[in-house]
């Protein structure tokens, strides 16, 4: 039985499916659904769990080559909710990119993974090194 670390097997199936420049996508909970793209839903109420934390849970064994957020990040949301993420991203700095420009990623991507995120602008675009 696993006893730390990520515990969710539907989670675990995609990380395991993800090789050498796949992308993944950590989505808020107003994220649309991506007909053909595996989804593993992890929001349980609007709020929890945020991206900051299943970005975390993910990049503790995970090899992050890039990661993308959408720029307007940055200008509507408060300087605290960018250090809680700049600090779930740890060693990785993410490329900021309009919105729109984010969202034409999210077809080339293995999966989704939706979280409870009710803050905007918190979606993030991850490739696998």
């Amino acid at each position: 039985m696993i006893q730390s670390g990520i515990l969710n097997p539907q989670l675990l199936a995609l990380l395991a499916r993800v090789r050498h420049t796949n992308t993944l996508v950590i989505a808020d909970s107003m994220f649309p659904h991506w007909p053909g793209l595996v989804e593993v839903d992890l929001s349980l109420v609007y709020g929890v769990p945020t991206v900051p934390q299943v970005l975390a849970a993910v990049l503790a064994n995970w090899k992050c080559g890039h990661a993308w957020m959408a720029a307007e990040f940055q200008a509507h949301n408060p300087a605290a909710v960018q250090e809680e993420f700049r600090n779930a991203f740890g060693t990785v700095s993410p490329t900021f990119e309009p919105h729109l420009q984010l969202k034409a990623r999210v077809p080339h991507a293995l999966g989704i993974i939706r979280t409870g995120e009710a803050r905007i602008y918190t979606n993030v675009v991850l490739v696998s090194a």
